[in-house]
């Protein structure tokens, strides 16, 4: 009995069209189960909207609600379709229609408008102007494309060749195609497995270089762009033509008359055609076969799907001078316990103007100037987390903005937790949303770049198995390039030992064969890149540092696998001469 309650109380009953006309006036976002008397409402997503109605706790623009179609006039289209259909209502719109019970993509879709809702309540953004969907089934009538989510999300894959890379050309593709409109859900640079250049680029096969081009791929460094397009039309603003009097000379149009813009829907390019319209198709290869895509995405990026419908976020945490010097941790454990990754982590002293950004929320208290020098003299610690919904779990799980708030509606949260004494505030803060988390965490986090070296010696397993300890550590591998160092070359990497006697020695074990030369990038990455190289000589980094890449794959201290910058202004430089865009070399 308690359980139907707890479900009527989930899902408010939609049976007329007088309670339909009611449920429309909903502020914020409705989430309608549409079902037909003889089969009922959907049972496999009520848990997900549970878990929706309790994580995102937002039960003034949240609602559920189960429709029956057979008495509703509005629902008529529906009737007799065996299918569950989700329809989203958005202040008394419907915008949205999902076909199945596909629960991430339902899933990821409230928490996109539920984000957006808090976004425009903030000030953020301003609100869509979302076009109302026709209920009508596309198949039984002849209203053109209905605007829905489709059940399967529809991805296209492009390929950014490893010359375009060493040009930088990944950078103005993928600048150009989100300015477009297109979502890039995964941007990597990668060196491509065998069996996925020769299928996808299997219908230039009977080339007669076909061999050396599948060489070249395979061992230079590509850019894989995963895309999605949110919406397959946009609208754009036409102006009218000039009239025969505008045209005439000496006729002056009068200048409080003003034409209202005229907006028409035009169907969005496919990735294809963009690429064709910008010149950017002789370096950059699409593939818009959904099935194919979906198997490269397995193969190359086998967490996406996952990450995707579960709902993965990265956000900024902050931990006030307080927690740092009394209670971290303490804090670092909730954490942990609580299901997060922490991606990275420092102690700061804020500026005075991160000070004031992270505590606006009490800019017009009178303990504010005292809390801004409180948090601009004191070290305060901050963390990049990650986790399923990352955003809006750090916020409920860290509490409203006061102690006093907290102990009335959050007694659990680490704001009552850990409160302080000296201010009345909650001692932790967290991004305001998933666009808010991306720009802080690049603020608080800047990436750096490092230059990184594999010496001839390392077989070319080896390097495979450097390579993928290098991404699991979390650097982004920026340029590459496979040659063979000459003295000259060499002096460019080496120009801090040019005049040592053991520099022949070197200059001797590089002549030996190609060396891998890179550019990693990260947070930190001059110091986490000779972290991970270790001591010079491999015996010594056994000793000292037997995870590191000396240790496992050096042989000698000249042969000693890798080499890396030892500070950033060194590390600048090199890259600077050993990948110079437009060097004819690359």
């Amino acid at each position: 009995m308690a359980s139907k309650k707890r479900e009527v109380q989930l899902q408010s009953v939609v049976n007329s069209q007088n309670l339909w006309d009611e449920m429309l006036l909903n502020k914020g976002l409705t989430v309608i189960d549409v079902y037909q008397a003889w089969c009922g409402p959907c049972k496999a997503v009520q848990s997900l909207f549970r878990k929706l109605k309790n994580e995102l706790n937002e039960d003034e623009i949240l609602h559920f609600v189960v429709a029956e179609a057979d008495n509703i006039v509005t629902l008529q289209p529906f009737r007799d379709k065996c299918e569950p259909v989700f329809l989203f209502s958005l202040n008394g719109k419907i915008i949205a229609k999902i076909q199945g019970a596909n629960a991430p993509l339902i899933n990821r879709k409230v928490i996109t408008l539920i984000d957006e809702e808090r976004k425009i309540v903030a000030g953020e953004m301003d609100r869509p102007q979302y076009v109302e969907i026709p209920l009508v089934d596309a198949m039984d009538e002849e209203y053109g494309e209905v605007q829905y989510e489709s059940a399967a999300e529809v991805y296209n894959m492009a390929i950014i060749k490893p010359d375009a890379v060493l040009m930088r050309k990944n950078i103005e593709v993928r600048e150009k195609i989100a300015k477009e409109g297109f979502v890039i859900e995964i941007q990597e640079n990668l060196i491509l497995p065998e069996e996925v250049v020769r299928e996808f680029y299997t219908h230039i096969a009977d080339q007669p270089d076909f061999e050396e081009f599948v060489f070249s791929m395979t061992n230079g460094l590509s850019c894989v762009l995963i895309v999605s397009q949110e919406d397959s039309e946009v609208i754009q603003e036409e102006t009218l033509p000039k009239t025969d009097t505008e045209e005439e000379p000496g006729v002056l149009e009068e200048p409080h008359v003003r034409f209202a813009p005229v907006m028409i829907k035009k169907k969005r390019d496919s990735l294809q055609d963009y690429m064709d319209r910008q010149h950017m198709s002789d370096y950059c290869d699409v593939e818009d076969d959904a099935v194919k895509v979906s198997k490269f995405i397995d193969i190359l990026f086998p967490d996406f799907k996952t990450m995707k419908s579960t709902n993965v976020q990265t956000t900024l945490a902050l931990l006030h001078p307080d927690i740092c010097e009394e209670e971290k941790d303490d804090v670092l454990n909730v954490i942990h316990n609580e299901g997060f990754t922490i991606l990275m982590q420092r102690q700061i002293i804020l500026s005075e103007e991160e000070a004031r950004t992270v505590c606006k929320i009490h800019e017009n208290e009178e303990y504010f100037d005292n809390l801004i020098g409180h948090m601009t003299s004191n070290h305060s610690y901050v963390l990049a987390l990650r986790r399923e919904n990352g955003v809006e779990y750090w916020k409920t799980l860290i509490g409203p903005k006061t102690i006093e708030e907290a102990y009335a509606s959050h007694p659990q949260s680490l704001c009552v937790q850990f409160a302080s004494g000296n201010f009345p505030t909650n001692q932790f803060y967290g991004s305001s949303s998933k666009a808010a988390a991306e720009k802080e965490i690049a603020h608080f986090f800047p990436p750096q770049s490092t230059l990184a070296l594999i010496k001839p010696h390392v077989t070319h397993e080896k390097r495979m198995e450097i390579l993928k300890t290098i991404k699991e550590a979390g650097f982004e591998l920026t340029l590459m390039k496979e040659m063979h160092l000459t003295p000259e070359h060499a002096n460019k990497i080496y120009f801090k030992i040019t005049g040592k006697d053991f520099y022949k020695n070197v200059l001797e074990v590089l002549s030996l064969g190609t060396s891998l030369v890179m550019v990693l990038t990260k947070w930190n990455a001059v110091a986490e890149w000779r972290r991970m190289v270790g001591p010079v000589d491999p015996e010594e980094a056994k000793l000292l540092s037997p995870e590191s890449l000396r240790a496992k794959y050096g042989l000698d201290i000249l042969r000693n696998a890798v080499h890396g910058a030892s500070n950033f202004s060194e590390a600048s430089e090199i890259i600077s001469n050993m990948f110079t865009e437009g060097n004819p070399e690359d």
